[in-house]
């Protein structure tokens, strides 16, 4: 589980921002939207956190971080000579900060242990390298590494606990690439939970990693998980009896052209196509529509379905820029209330999602105080992220009528040119 994410110097994350999910002393609806951790330091973390905030306030980048920071522990090990990081952006509306490295950090505990990794870089180089194993109170420091600009070197340092051939895993490490990582390649046992937690145990969508059908189209499939889906479509008062895939062979044409010559070649092969027939039934008959004959809103639900169904089984940590985007409010509570369900989510799975829709904050029961955040970007266009909790609302305020009133921040700036009003 998710315990806590930093980040430093990445596009408008100026200052480091913290993004915890580390529940406060509240018992409100503790029992429901929180997991005990067995641990002192975060006796039980948070299984939803929600983030609101104006349109180019930041909540994007605060996910394209994660995203990045994850892109470079499972890829970094593979980075060619020559390769450097082009899609890292540092702030860049002052010249201190562009000339800074960027720094990511991520808690988390797997199995009952709490791991605190995390790295400072710049596009040309990983300037610095960390992990701290919490298996008792006090953290065991398995490794940390700098560059020591003097020397042009990494310098290393090992603790007694990490077991392995170190010696090997540091004369691998590239400049560019982590200590982690390739470690991990080079079969650690000891971080090869760390990497599966970044390659296997986080999911994020958003606009560089956009849901897929092909993950709820698999499932659909398999006949348990198909009844799971259907289950939940028909629990969300869309009248569909049934989904079936077909599969069949289709003549698929490619074209491809080369990234030196410009060479353009076009090629056709015969592949299995997945079709989706839903099955609508009403009183007065029934009929089968494509996926095309859905709407929008119908389909992004059916492609987020099977991914949730997956990730509640296994209990992994989901992270969703605006989950609302063509889902109705009850839809969208209706997906939220699964991680809080202890029925359901029986794994310690966890979503933390951005979203426009204000309605989520009054709704009963859905959130406690501590699960809601708010970016806001300043004026010098640099971006903070902040808890609800540092207004200290009372239990029963109205939260979207004071967010609305700009009681919180984190709300457009509009002015009466944009809103067609004349003085």
């Amino acid at each position: 589980m998710l315990v806590e994410f930093r980040v430093k110097n990445f596009r408008s994350l100026r200052d480091e921002q913290v993004l915890s999910l580390v529940a406060s002393a509240d018992k409100t609806l503790l029992d429901t939207n929180a997991l005990p951790t067995g641990l002192k330091a975060a006796p039980h973390l948070l299984t939803s956190a929600v983030v609101y905030g104006a349109n180019a306030s930041g909540k994007s980048n605060l996910i394209k971080a994660l995203q990045f920071m994850r892109g470079v522990v499972t890829e970094s090990a593979a980075l060619q000579p020559g390769q450097t990081f082009d899609r890292l952006q540092a702030f860049k509306l002052d010249t201190l900060s562009g000339n800074q490295p960027t720094d990511f950090e991520v808690t988390f505990i797997i199995d009952g242990v709490r791991y605190q990794y995390g790295f400072a870089m710049t596009a040309q180089r990983i300037v610095s390298e960390q992990l701290l194993v919490y298996k008792a109170f006090k953290p065991q420091r398995w490794f940390e590494r700098h560059f020591d600009p003097d020397s042009g070197k990494d310098i290393y340092e090992f603790g007694p606990s990490l077991k392995g051939a170190k010696n090997l895993w540091e004369g691998a490490t590239r400049p560019t690439a982590l200590f982690l990582a390739v470690a991990a390649q080079l079969n650690s046992e000891a971080m090869r939970p760390v990497f599966d937690w970044f390659a296997n145990r986080l999911v994020i969508f958003n606009e560089q990693s956009p849901l897929s059908p092909q993950f709820s189209v698999q499932m659909l499939k398999q006949e348990t998980q198909r009844k799971a889906i259907c289950d939940f479509l028909r629990a969300a008062d869309i009248s569909i009896a049934d989904i079936e895939v077909a599969t069949r062979q289709a003549v698929v044409h490619t074209i491809n052209v080369g990234l030196s010559t410009g060479k353009r070649e076009e090629a056709a092969s015969e592949q299995a196509v997945d079709e989706v027939k839903f099955h609508h039934v009403t009183e007065r008959g029934r009929a089968v529509f494509d996926l095309v004959d859905e709407s929008s809103g119908t389909r992004n639900l059916l492609f987020l379905t099977g991914p949730i169904l997956d990730i509640l089984r296994k209990g992994l940590t989901l992270v969703v820029d605006e989950l609302d985007t063509s889902l109705h409010t009850l839809l969208v509570q209706a997906l939220v209330r699964l991680f809080h369900s202890t029925e359901v989510n029986t794994g310690g799975a966890q979503i933390i999602f951005t979203t426009h829709d204000t309605s989520l904050l009054d709704a009963y029961g859905l959130f406690r105080r501590d699960q809601v955040w708010f970016v806001e970007k300043g004026p010098d266009q640099s971006s903070s992220l902040y808890p609800l909790l540092d207004f200290s609302p009372r239990k029963n305020e109205a939260l979207e009528r004071g967010y609305l009133q700009g009681r919180y921040g984190a709300l457009p700036l509009l002015r009466n040119q944009v809103l067609g009003v004349k003085h």
